[in-house]
């Protein structure tokens, strides 16, 4: 098989190709040949040696794939041989073959391809989680997406539109009209002027009830700072730290000096709560998984959940694909082919 290992932490560069033998499924596990892979900017960090859960390179990350089964271990089912899935992957997703228990794999819906549901087990479980599991969201409410025009933003677009909230997207101008057309009802410029004054102004000074943040450090005091009472901040990122060598280290430094404290009392004061989520410390909650997985697909077939696969890049061009996903020129995910 081919896989992508990060030969060491620094740039897009150190991303190389290497032949490896076909690995082969125990108990419980399918191998998939795969046909596309999903690029998250936790894989950049990785790279970076900016990600605390990667393992020490050289190691090939992954955290999702959409391919074919040609095999299985035993006690897993037969009938999986031969299927079109997407699984979620606990590393190693950076290849053309992969081994996945077979309780993280779900099948392919017909109505998409393997590109776009490469799309769905990161973000758009991301997406379920911040919004609808632990953010609570209901139609009477406004929504902040920062980095709205990313995979995890485009993915909550979704979901917030499905609930009937009212959403508030953050992103450059070249995302604007696109966001406008997926659903956004107002779109601000965050690189221009004080984005939290245009927060105030757009919900007549009495802020929003919940934000999902990807960025980190300072940026979630500023987020915190847009609530109303009974407002949630969900964070699930830090992607101002990105960077390489000593640069990249110091920046993660500063970000972390940044990060507000969340006092119970001011909480309490307050009526505010803040929550953290990370799919990739979930392995242990499979079932969950499972329940809102189901209820992701279930909005493939009715429609609300659109895969948006924004460029896709050969495995043996990762490298490119990382370049691309650092300078922030997606409007959503970015996807390898086998």
């Amino acid at each position: 098989m081919r896989q992508i290992i990060i030969a060491g932490h620094g740039g897009p560069e150190r991303l190389r190709l290497r032949e490896a033998a076909d690995p082969v499924p125990g108990d419980g596990e399918v191998r998939i040949r795969v046909r596309a892979s999903g690029v998250n900017f936790a894989d950049v960090l990785a790279r970076q040696g900016l990600y605390p859960d990667a393992p020490k390179p050289p190691c090939v990350v992954g955290y999702e794939v959409s391919g074919v089964v040609d095999a299985v271990g035993p006690q897993a089912r037969p009938e999986w041989v031969g299927s079109e899935v997407f699984a979620l992957t606990r590393f190693g997703g950076y290849a053309d073959t992969v081994i996945v228990p077979e309780e993280r794999v779900f099948d392919k819906p017909a109505a998409l391809s393997h590109e776009q549901a490469a799309v769905l087990p990161v973000n758009y479980l991301t997406a379920w989680q911040l919004l609808v599991v632990m953010g609570a969201l209901s139609r009477d409410e406004t929504v902040l997406i920062h980095n709205a025009g990313g995979g995890v933003g485009l993915a909550a677009i979704d979901v917030a539109a499905r609930v009937g909230a009212r959403i508030l997207g953050t992103a450059s101008p070249a995302k604007h009209a696109f966001l406008k057309q997926r659903g956004v009802d107002e779109v601000i410029d965050y690189r221009t002027g004080d984005w939290t004054r245009e927060v105030a102004r757009l919900t007549d000074g009495r802020g929003v009830e919940l934000v999902i943040d990807p960025l980190g450090g300072a940026h979630w005091r500023q987020s915190w700072r847009v609530l109303r009472s009974t407002g949630r901040l969900g964070m699930f990122g830090v992607s101002t730290a990105s960077g390489t060598g000593l640069g990249g280290r110091l920046r993660l430094l500063k970000v972390g000096l940044g990060m507000p404290w969340f006092n119970p009392v001011a909480l309490m004061n307050q009526n505010r709560s803040a929550f953290g989520v990370n799919v990739g410390h979930l392995w242990g909650e499979t079932a969950k998984i499972r329940t809102w997985m189901d209820a992701l697909l279930a909005g493939v077939d009715e429609g609300w959940v659109r895969p948006h696969v924004d460029r896709t890049f050969p495995l043996a061009d990762a490298a490119a694909a990382h370049r691309y996903l650092e300078q922030r020129r997606n409007t959503g995910k970015v996807v390898l082919t086998a």
